[in-house]
């Protein structure tokens, strides 16, 4: 029988996952595979770890849990690169654990695969944002739009984390082993077939959300300079206009003082000029800069986790 691996990420989720697991054994039986679970605990801070270990060594259903436990918290994307290096599986499923992906909607991906032999993937993309503050979801479309405006990589608005794939697909992504991931581009990048399933926004079965207005913009600028080198583009053609236009200004005023003798006046206008042109430098180096650093975040060959404790 063919095996099917539940990669899981977990960050402070003590109330959602037995929630999540009762769910799943509940739908188990509609997939013809052995279901085993990979729960990786980001570093949580709650009774995140005493519920896996619960799970794992003294589990009533009896179902086939594995977790990985972070000696601290190194983000959802480390994790789930730690899940899919551990994943052992024909297929691989990534979600998360609070049932805003649906694990309903497995069975269905599950069929989909192997109807259609020719794609690798089945994935979700969020059509609607209900329930979501309107300027999150203004910005998240801005995101979308910019990226695939900038980058050769497409990357389908509203993609989630949520997809089966095989196990073909996940070691490609597991190959790419850079320290500074962006799982969506990730998931695009290494190419492979993919169906999408457009599916609606759904409520946290229990607790709050681990994202705030300022980690997703983090996030997204992350996911820009990791597919795109765009921004450095732009900023030396910003750098060549301006020297073309400071060196027409500058004709013009020396023509204009040997024909008419006329003194440059209007300090004022000078200052507001001079404070324009340094901050559109600072800007073009802030560019540059934030590229030089994943340069030197890269060559410097950190661990993307560390594992304190596994099963």
């Amino acid at each position: 029988m063919e095996t099917l691996a539940l990669v899981v990420p977990c960050y402070n989720e003590e109330k959602t996952i037995p929630i999540f697991y009762e769910t799943v054994e509940k739908i188990k039986e509609q997939i013809p595979a052995q279901i085993a679970y990979y729960f990786v605990d980001d570093g949580s801070k709650d009774r995140t770890l005493a519920i896996l270990r619960t799970l794992t060594y003294n589990n009533p259903l009896g179902g086939d849990v594995h977790y990985i436990s972070f000696s601290r918290n190194f983000g959802k994307e480390a994790a789930l690169y730690a899940g899919l290096q551990a994943a052992d599986g024909d297929y691989i499923a990534t979600m998360d654990v609070d049932l805003q992906h649906p694990p309903a909607l497995l069975p269905t991906m599950w069929n989909f695969l192997h109807e259609h032999r020719e794609y690798d993937c089945v994935a979700t993309r969020r059509i609607s944002r209900t329930g979501e503050p309107k300027i999150r979801s203004f910005f998240a479309k801005l995101f979308y739009q910019l990226i695939n405006d900038l980058s050769d990589t497409e990357i389908v608005d509203g993609a989630q984390d949520y997809r089966l794939m095989s196990r073909k697909m996940a070691d490609a992504i597991v190959t790419d082993s850079e320290y500074n991931r962006f799982s969506k581009g990730i998931f695009s990048w290494v190419g492979f077939r993919t169906k999408w399933i457009p599916i609606e926004n759904v409520e946290r079965c229990a607790g709050t959300s681990k994202w705030s207005f300022w980690k997703l913009f983090r996030y997204s600028i992350e996911g820009i300079l990791a597919y795109t080198t765009i921004p450095i583009y732009i900023s030396s053609i910003i750098g060549l206009i301006m020297c073309g236009i400071s060196f027409l200004a500058l004709l013009f005023i020396v023509i204009r003082a040997m024909l008419f003798g006329d003194p440059v006046a209007g300090w004022p206008s000078l200052v507001s000029i001079i404070t324009f042109l340094g901050g559109l430098i600072l800007l073009c180096m802030g560019v540059m800069g934030l590229y030089i650093a994943k340069i030197y975040l890269e060559t410097k060959h950190r661990q993307i986790y560390i594992v304190r404790e596994e099963r």
